[in-house]
């Protein structure tokens, strides 16, 4: 399922290979050979093996785990069990024949797994432990508490981490706000409903399977992720469904658990090409001075301007080296608050 589901994402494999969905009833009926004749020569170990021998030897470490489990109660990774090893070397090279991977021998499998170990104790590690203890934030509802973390690649007065709040969401984005929305303009008249799907909620909005519904009270479907449901409506201009001014579409993709509401506004612009569409952005007014502001400097003693100026240098001289500070660092993750000498990271 996970091959397929990420074999729906068409942009993902505009540049690559995709990778090729195998079944059991397909593997179990490939020729059991060797992949290639140079890999015949050598000892056993050194052979990489085909996908079909693969899928045997899977079966057979699959019971050998089993009948381990039962007698032990748990199963413990060890390089230099057989079976451990032959069920993470046939299930690694079937993976690698899906995404078109150089496979390896057993030999190998077992080289670089041995050198797994060590990486514990490493950045990864370290990482993916604060991630669960920021999630656990996330849980229990005190997202408030989370904060943005550098990973410095040098220690600084004996610190790996440095943090900082996290900026409020956007009430504008189409992701970040609790009520996500985007206006674009289109020609009603000719802008079809197919390329509102491609263009629009698949390439601009990076939607997988969106579903469309117009919100007009009735639920009226316009597009369903469901195959072959609402074909006939692709090739149909949006003016067709009388859509027109200010018409809102409800857009849900479940495959991603995103929403977004369409506002619709009709133009004649696009210089007649039927796939002109404009995603129209908010763009904010810049905030006008006071107007008595050069009043107000004026009116300040020779002592005060010259304290303020003072205090005006100080502070950019500490931003400039807050700022080549932060350039100096990494960005992970999210990081846990709490006591002064807490530093947590991911």
């Amino acid at each position: 399922e996970d091959i397929k589901y990420l074999l729906s994402m068409d942009r993902l494999w505009q540049k690559r290979r995709p990778p090729v969905p195998l079944s059991w009833d397909e593997l179990k009926g490939l020729k059991l050979d060797f992949v290639a004749s140079k890999a015949t020569q050598g000892l056993e170990e050194q052979r990489v093996w085909s996908v079909k021998k693969c899928g045997d030897v899977f079966v057979e470490c699959v019971s050998k785990l089993k009948q381990q489990m039962e007698k032990d109660g748990d199963l413990v990774w060890d390089k230099d069990d057989p079976a451990a090893l032959d069920f993470v070397t046939a299930t690694a090279n079937i993976r690698s024949h899906i995404f078109a991977i150089q496979q390896k021998s057993r030999f190998d499998v077992k080289s670089m797994a041995g050198n797994i170990i060590p990486a514990i104790a490493s950045t990864n590690a370290i990482v993916a432990g604060l991630i669960v203890m920021e999630a656990l934030k996330v849980l229990q509802g005190n997202i408030d508490k989370c904060k943005a973390t550098f990973l410095l690649r040098k220690p600084a007065s004996k610190r790996l981490f440095s943090s900082m709040s996290l900026p409020a969401p956007n009430p504008k984005c189409y992701v970040c706000s609790s009520q996500p929305e985007a206006t674009i303009k289109v020609n009603v008249n000719t802008f079809l409903l197919k390329t509102l799907e491609e263009k629009v909620l698949k390439d601009r909005f990076s939607m997988i399977a969106p579903d469309v519904e117009l919100d007009d009270g009735k639920g009226t479907i316009l597009i369903s992720s469901e195959e072959g449901e609402t074909e006939e409506n692709m090739t149909r201009p949006l003016g067709h469904f009388n859509i027109g001014n200010n018409d809102r579409l409800k857009c849900d993709d479940f495959m991603q658990y995103f929403e977004l509401v369409l506002i619709i506004l009709h133009t004649e612009g696009g210089d007649g090409d039927p796939a002109y569409f404009e995603v129209v952005g908010d763009v904010p007014k810049p905030e006008l001075e006071p107007a008595n502001s050069s009043l107000m400097e004026v009116e300040l003693l020779p002592a005060e301007r010259k304290q303020k100026r003072r205090r005006s240098e100080s502070e950019g001289e500490q931003a400039n080296e807050c700022l080549e500070h932060i350039s100096k660092k990494a960005r992970v993750s999210v990081v846990s608050d709490g006591s002064d000498d807490e530093c947590i990271a991911c």
